[in-house]
């Protein structure tokens, strides 16, 4: 029983001691500070950083998508389309058709071509229309009435979208004709571009 407690006694005594001077360590430039990978320390909040708190330039809303096919000599290609349409509550907007092989591809190509074309249009006071006004494309007309502040939006599904990103807040408006909703958006668009501010106005009538 001694001789055991004097072969366990040596063994520990050879072990090398934690903290020792001749224990092998890395050397200090291959020491890979606390951090992350580029050696920056560890954020003070112990979040990293998430890009999609970032504010959008943009709001986007998807108003319609649909199946469309191509038949050509080995089958039918099925594709999808995607109308998007972009605003800033504060008198700009945009909108784009893209089409794509998956549905997001599609509406990623619709909100990146709607960027590419946007439009401005002015508000008077209670975030309305400055007059009535009828847009017309193709087989679809959409009349815009400008409405007292507390209406709301009153307005079908692509009008309300375009209407709402575009900072209208109070309007009243009503669909003729065709109700696909590029058409819908297209009359839309042409009848917010076709409107004129007060002074302008009265300058066409003669009053000033």
């Amino acid at each position: 029983m001694a001789e055991e407690v004097k072969v366990e006694a040596a063994v520990a005594a050879e072990a090398p001691v934690a903290g020792a001077p001749n224990e092998k360590r890395a050397p200090r430039g291959d020491r890979r500070p606390h951090g992350d990978r580029n050696g920056r320390g560890p954020r003070r909040d112990g979040k990293r950083p998430d890009r999609r708190d970032e504010p959008k330039e943009y709001e986007e809303r998807v108003v319609f998508i649909n199946r469309v096919s191509k038949t050509v000599k080995g089958g039918r290609r099925m594709k999808f389309t995607a109308l998007v349409v972009i605003g800033d509550h504060k008198g700009k907007y945009g909108f784009a058709l893209a089409k794509a092989a998956e549905v997001p591809d599609a509406i990623k190509k619709a909100s990146e071509a709607a960027k590419k074309n946007t439009y401005k249009i002015h508000l008077v006071k209670g975030n309305t229309i400055s007059h009535e006004v009828v847009g017309k494309f193709g087989a679809c007309n959409v009349y815009l009435k400008p409405a007292p502040e507390g209406t709301g939006v009153i307005a079908g599904g692509p009008v309300r979208a375009i209407l709402e990103l575009a900072g209208v807040q109070n309007v009243c408006s009503k669909v003729y004709g065709s109700r696909a909703p590029i058409n819908i958006i297209r009359a839309t668009n042409q009848g917010l571009n076709s409107l004129k501010s007060y002074k302008v106005m009265k300058e066409l009538r003669g009053k000033e």
